[in-house]
């Protein structure tokens, strides 16, 4: 039987992890990932960081030309799709604080893409 990255013996073990991370953690800094693979493509393996300023998002996105990636962003989630001749990706998360889209910036380099994002401006104090 060929094995491929899809029978990854770990996959079930890792996703409880997260499960009890997330209930020990709360709401709080949790990321939802919703993970949506052709037939033949994987899992992105993504990391987001965040700062009092920004919230910074790592993927590996191996085998993948800079120019067949898409990144789309509304303030809340952030969708990655990318696509090579041997696998397609879609991922969309949604991060752990909004964020001002317009500020994006986005790195690509040995299959590693950085987008950051300054956190979006708390609501203003209105005084009477």
């Amino acid at each position: 039987m060929r094995r491929d990255d899809r029978d990854d013996p770990f996959d079930e073990f890792f996703r409880e992890i997260e499960r009890m991370m997330d209930e020990m953690m709360g709401t709080e800094g949790n990321v939802h990932i919703d993970r949506n693979a052709s037939a033949d493509g994987g899992n992105l393996h993504v990391d987001v960081h965040e700062t009092d300023d920004e919230i910074r998002v790592v993927a590996d996105v191996p085998g993948v030309d800079k120019d067949a990636i898409d990144l789309k962003c509304d303030g809340s989630a952030l969708t990655i799709d990318a696509t090579s001749d041997q696998r397609e990706y879609h991922e969309r998360l949604t991060l752990p604080a909004r964020v001002d889209e317009h500020s994006a910036s986005a790195t690509y380099n040995n299959g590693i893409l950085e987008v950051t994002f300054d956190r979006e401006e708390d609501s203003a104090d209105i005084e009477l």
